[in-house]
């Protein structure tokens, strides 16, 4: 086990490497031949979804599911261990600059505690100090929080991010896997991160699928004319030039139409599945296509994954399997979905004509855009904070995921400002193909996989910019208490509380490996900057 100063000690006691310490690869080239593909997980299983397992040496934690934010730029109107170290920052929205500033501020202060010179929490380098002097330790980095929180909230970096923030979403707008948009993105981000004086600017590039939703639209015909509003789910295909006119079978769970097989064949599947949390009822986004074709069905229209709607239905990623024919599939509103649920249970028949211009074409070249502040005393150590810069088509990509791809680049801002010299390299990544099921990064994973013992933590933003009022962390009781330590320094700005429950898309590679890893429901920097010193 390599030897690593710092809380990261006292979090993963008892843990170990799963490989040899390695030095890092020179940054690939933008114009390298893109990494050979690998299998891809299907997304809806990827992010989301409950009760995964991930690994830290020999140790096992269940990781429940954690519920995606609801209100997502890309729905129309528009995930990790914690191993020893995994966070969720949650709490509730505001519309205020300064409270988004906050949630801004919380992610980069975490990060930057994990990387700042500290002593170390080991007696001769073998042995791990007390817990006691693990608390002094923390203690000793207030005045550095309470600068961090200085600058951001109340300095000259007050609503820089969310500034920055603005100017590229009414710049670029929506930046979908695939599309002109989305390179115009990078390039700006490219040339962003250089004139904010980063280090090791690059980009790495990666293939990502390129699908196209068309002209799309839907009409009840029967028992009354009424248009449905729709939005295409991700890869699926297109209907016949004429379209499609069905009668409808509503269902509620995947269990009733398996009853219902018989009445399904030739006909349009409605989901009108009840919302429990996103985590659990994104299934029949991402099956739902799949579960009707078993039993013949022509189409699938699925209710939104959301607790609420204004008759605004909410795109996403969805999962065909081989073997199984592939039909058009679209997310309706809540409120046409319950309409026709109970038009079904009067025993009203319902007919409905869909019509829908997807495409699927090859993979497109992309690039994850990073970039490092080196650090001073390991820089061959990496702490990763990340966000997603893609985004869906149908709205901005503000809050899904351009604040949190801002919040990480705040991070680093802030401690370049403050002349702050990290131990360890501080690496953002701001991936593509997010959306997609973490395209980018599971291509990053597989480049930089051999340097995984120089991996101390990786930190990924992708809940939405919401006022915090804490952490959540999963992990043993020791670790529990250092981290509700760390907290303490947060108390100028309240976010002080620990909760449980944590999950990541880009960075779930890292952590079933055993890095520890944080993920942000509602961010903020400085929390990821606190962290990133402290570990």
């Amino acid at each position: 086990m390599q030897d690593r100063p710092g809380l990261v000690a006292g979090l993963q006691r008892g843990s170990t490497r799963l490989q040899a310490a390695s030095g890092r690869p020179a940054p690939p080239s933008p114009s390298a031949a893109p990494p050979s593909s690998v299998p891809r997980q299907p997304a809806g299983l990827r992010r989301g979804l409950c009760r995964r397992r991930v690994r830290a040496g020999k140790n096992l934690w269940d990781l429940h599911e954690h519920p995606k934010c609801l209100l997502r730029e890309g729905h129309a109107h528009s995930t990790h261990e914690i191993l020893v170290s995994c966070f969720v920052i949650c709490g509730k929205a505001t519309p205020q600059k300064r409270e988004r500033m906050k949630c801004v501020f919380l992610i980069f202060f975490m990060n930057l505690l994990s990387l700042y010179a500290g002593k170390s929490l080991r007696r001769d380098g073998s042995y791990p100090k007390t817990f006691e002097d693990i608390k002094n330790e923390i203690a000793g980095y207030t005045d550095i929080a309470k600068a961090i929180i200085d600058l951001a909230v109340y300095g000259k970096a007050q609503n820089r991010s969310y500034e920055r923030l603005a100017v590229f979403a009414d710049t670029i707008g929506p930046r979908l896997s695939g599309m002109k948009n989305l390179d115009s993105a990078i390039k700006y981000m490219f040339s962003a991160l250089r004139e904010d004086g980063l280090e090791n600017v690059h980009l790495e590039p990666v293939k990502v699928p390129h699908w196209e939703r068309g002209e799309e639209f839907a009409m009840m015909l029967e028992p009354r004319n009424h248009s449905i509003a729709i939005l295409g789910l991700g890869s699926s295909v297109g209907t016949p030039p004429e379209g499609i006119t069905a009668e409808v079978i509503v269902v509620g769970s995947f269990d009733e139409l398996h009853k219902r097989a018989q009445e399904a064949k030739g006909k349009i599947v409605v989901y009108n599945e009840p919302f429990v949390s996103y985590g659990e009822t994104v299934r029949y986004r991402s099956q739902g296509a799949v579960e009707a074709a078993k039993v013949g069905a022509v189409a699938s229209l699925i209710r939104s994954i959301a607790s609420f709607s204004i008759h605004s239905p909410h795109t996403g990623w969805q999962n065909y399997q081989p073997g199984v024919p592939r039909i058009p599939t679209a997310c309706i509103s809540v409120e046409d979905a319950e309409m026709m649920s109970r038009m079904s249970l009067r025993g009203i028949k319902i007919i409905v004509h869909l019509k829908m211009g997807a495409k699927t074409y090859p993979d497109a070249p992309s690039f994850n855009t990073v970039a490092e502040i080196v650090g001073s005393k390991y820089p061959e150590q990496i702490v990763l904070v990340s966000g997603h810069l893609d985004s869906w088509d149908v709205g901005q990509g503000a809050m899904d995921d351009g604040g949190g791809a801002f919040i990480s680049w705040e991070a680093l801002s802030l401690i370049k400002d403050l002349g702050l010299h990290p131990k360890r390299t501080l690496r953002l990544v701001l991936w593509t193909g997010e959306e997609q099921g973490g395209i980018g990064a599971e291509q990053y994973y597989q480049l930089h996989k051999e340097n995984i013992s120089n991996f101390d933590i990786v930190m990924e933003s992708d809940e939405g910019t919401f006022q915090p009022s804490g952490l959540g962390f999963t992990g043993n009781a020791e670790a529990r208490e250092i981290v509700k330590e760390i907290m303490t320094l947060l108390q100028p700005i309240n976010v002080t509380d620990v909760y449980d429950n944590a999950d990541g898309t880009d960075i779930d590679y890292w952590m079933r490996d055993g890095v520890p890893g944080e993920w942000h429901c509602s961010s903020h920097a400085v929390a990821r900057a606190i962290d990133g010193l402290v570990f």
